[in-house]
């Protein structure tokens, strides 16, 4: 389809996916605002924000989880999933009948959060309703992982992830919590989603910095979020919904409202970059996944070795291993000649030991100089194979355990591997990196598996992962399923959001340690850090709940700095009360994460269909799209009308 553009041209104006056409280019709101008790001044206050973004030029508008009302469903202090019942919504009730007026009279898109009845009292889930610009319901999702204490009032959905295909590109739809766990906006976005729309109602500031632009950027898609904003509230729980609503596109570049005022922000989605799937560490984030490996992610809860880590951390540990284990970030790299590396990090290591360390961490490939390796990477195994019996003897001298990355060759085939060297100077543990990046795919193989969980009585039982591949959150995942406690992390930041946003992530959404030494020299311009676990306790304040607490080096330093890592945090995978991140998935739901790449439903490799090529009885959208559908909204069979 083509429309004319201020001079005349005609612009190409839509896409094709499998059989549906979408815009090229288009705008979307995320308006952030406060819902009180009053249901029908949150109809005023909802319809007052679309009216404001479709006068912006908006073509969509996200609004916040629980638009409906404030939750206030607690009798004498306790919650009442009777009250939650009677202050519900149903989908032909006032309220949503009344955005979807509005949506139809603006001829305006609008996803929002709306607590929901089920099929029978007293069971109310958290619904996200999108409603299409002729007012009809183009789906309703329910919200799958709850925040702490929702799960005392409702019923979190279990039904398979949906994607609809619209005229502004596939969409899929969030809620708050589901982007906590790295499973449900993966699974959308290998289910073709171009487009998350995310309704929150979160008072952790660890939506707006960590969890948004990740999960955009760690699946290559655009992510417009809707929070809810301050607290009127004077008596009870003070702290307020946090705000900073964005759209990010699939790089992270965020466009952000306020954190603290009622706001919108208002920016331009063009869904096709979604299919592109480059980043800063992949041309092809798809094609580097390694899906055969991601077995785990769909057994049984139960079935995994982490089921004995569900919940609060016992008296007594499951696995053997020191109560805290003393771990050195050894901050070096590459400088001046191979012998003064040498000399540098022999120090380095004997330091440690004299400060009590039992763990030494180097960064990856830290003995040699920039594009070294990819040079002459035959030299680099040659030379590798030396610093590696050095590193040996280095670890016996010390009585140390250390860990560091180098070149690895086996016959014709080269590897990026990871070794963990034990005190007696013997290795412990390898592991050959499964996902190459661009410039490793010039000249390594990729291994075979993902690092074993290597159980050792002086560390508890630790695995290691090699640099870009904390951008993805299977790898992590996998190893907390096999029961990590402490991931080591030979690392090269390619950007601070590797380290700020996508490590620790991986730490707080599987509750591990997660050692990461980079190098001096790192593009991304951001010191080491360690991520720990944490456990929960009860009564912190709402970010330490469910932000990760870290220890850094300073970047471009030579620098050691001793963590302490207390073993049994790992053991506790609770963020807050009630949600466990381990326990509360739906392994179900995940076998998309382990199909092949070209079973994936991308528009590239599905179609070679161009505009131009569909009949019009399939072009059955809205408007100058074509002739419009035959419609039956998608999940509405799980809730109850206003008529039981």
């Amino acid at each position: 389809m083509f429309e004319v553009g201020a001079f005349g041209e005609a612009i190409h104006t839509v896409r094709f996916f499998q059989r549906m056409p979408f815009k090229t280019r288009w705008t979307a709101a995320a308006a952030q605002f406060f819902s009180g008790t009053d249901v029908e001044q949150n109809l005023r206050t909802c319809v007052e924000w679309m009216r404001k973004a479709r006068a912006k030029g908006a073509d969509l508008i996200v609004m916040p989880e629980n638009s409906n009302r404030d939750r206030d469903y607690f009798v004498a202090g306790k919650p009442s999933r009777e009250r939650c019942w009677d202050c519900a919504e149903t989908l032909d009730g006032p309220f949503v009948t009344g955005v979807r007026a509005v949506a139809k009279e603006l001829g305006l898109w609008a996803s929002l959060g709306v607590d929901l009845r089920g099929k029978s009292k007293p069971t109310v889930h958290i619904g996200v309703v999108l409603i299409r610009p002729d007012g009809e319901i183009e789906g309703v999702v329910k919200k799958h992982v709850l925040w702490d204490y929702e799960y005392t009032l409702f019923e979190p959905g279990s039904e398979p992830y949906q994607v609809f295909d619209t005229e502004l590109g596939r969409l899929a739809m969030l809620c708050c919590a589901d982007g906590i766990v790295p499973e449900a906006p993966r699974v959308l976005s290998l289910m073709g989603a171009q487009v998350l729309l995310n309704s929150l109602n979160s008072r952790g500031p660890d939506e707006m910095r960590v969890h948004i632009p990740l999960r955009a950027i760690e699946n290559g898609v655009w992510h417009v979020a809707s929070n809810t904003v301050g607290n009127p509230n004077n008596v009870g729980l003070l702290w307020p919904w946090t705000g900073g609503s964005e759209v990010c596109d699939p790089k992270g570049v965020r466009t952000t409202a306020s954190e603290e005022e009622e706001d919108m922000v208002v920016a331009e989605v063009r869904p096709f970059e979604s299919e592109l799937k480059s980043s800063s560490w992949s041309k092809d984030i798809w094609k580097q996944r390694r899906p055969e490996l991601y077995g785990i992610m769909t057994r049984p809860l139960e079935e995994v070795p982490a089921a004995v880590m569900y919940g609060p951390a016992g008296e007594i540990l499951p696995f053997e291993g020191p109560d805290v284990l003393k771990v050195a970030m050894m901050q070096l790299s590459r400088v001046h000649t191979r012998a003064c590396t040498e000399w540098m990090t022999q120090r380095q290591i004997a330091y440690a030991a004299r400060r009590g360390a039992v763990l030494g961490v180097l960064p990856s490939l830290w003995c040699f100089k920039r594009g070294e390796v990819a040079s002459d990477p035959k030299d680099a195994a040659v030379y590798s194979s030396e610093v590696l019996k050095k590193a040996a003897s280095w670890a016996q001298e010390s009585k140390m355990h250390i860990c560091f990355s180098l070149v690895e060759s086996d016959g014709e085939k080269l590897y990026h591997t990871a070794y963990l060297v034990g005190p007696a100077g013997d290795i412990l543990a390898k592991y050959r990196k499964t996902h190459l990046n661009d410039q490793e795919l010039t000249w390594a193989t990729a291994g075979d598996e993902l690092c074993k969980v290597y159980a050792i009585p002086a560390l508890g039982h630790v695995a290691m992962m090699i640099e870009d591949e904390v951008w993805s959150p299977e790898v992590s995942r996998c190893l907390a399923l096999e029961g990590v406690e402490v991931v080591l992390h030979p690392t090269d930041w390619d950007t601070k959001e590797a380290g700020e946003l996508a490590a620790t992530e991986r730490a707080g959404e599987n509750r591990f340690h997660l050692v990461s030494v980079t190098r001096l020299d790192s593009p991304g311009q951001l010191g080491s850090q360690t991520t720990h676990a944490g456990e929960f306790l009860g009564g912190e304040p709402i970010p330490l709940m469910r932000y990760c607490q870290g220890t850094w080096c300073r970047w471009g330093v030579e620098e050691q700095v001793i963590v302490d890592l207390q073993r049994r945090q790992a053991h506790c995978k609770m963020m807050g009360d009630h949600l466990d991140v381990l326990k509360k998935r739906f392994p179900d739901l995940y076998n998309v994460c382990t199909k092949p790449r070209e079973d994936l439903h991308t528009w590239r490799d599905v179609t070679t269909m161009r505009p131009g090529d569909f009949p019009d009885e399939y072009r059955y959208l809205r408007g100058s799209f074509g002739l419009k559908r035959a419609h039956e909204c998608r999940g509405s069979e799980d809730f109850s009308s206003s008529k039981h």
